[in-house]
């Protein structure tokens, strides 16, 4: 399986897109500080939404478009109880 991932850093509520093979090992790095650029230099992340997908090009054109700006309105929209119900 392919994922496609979204984080939020409890701290400031920033969003973190990513696509891995590896769920769970993915995330231990991204908590561990060793995920990447942007995730290691905050502490707080939180797996908030996932997709999974059986081909790993679905999976990467997912991220591409949440990515995008139709994909962050859709994120807001997918979301919009979590977003704005939550401390």
């Amino acid at each position: 399986m392919f994922y496609t991932y979204i984080l939020e850093n409890q701290n400031d509520r920033s969003l973190y897109i990513g696509y891995t093979a590896n769920l769970r090992r993915r995330l231990q790095e991204h908590l561990s500080g060793c995920g990447g650029k942007t995730t290691s230099k905050k502490q707080g992340w939180k797996l908030i939404y996932y997709e999974a997908y059986c081909i790993q090009k679905d999976a990467l054109g997912r991220e591409k478009f949440l990515k995008s700006g139709s994909g962050r309105k859709y994120i807001i929209k997918q979301l919009f109880h979590y977003l704005n119900n939550h401390t």
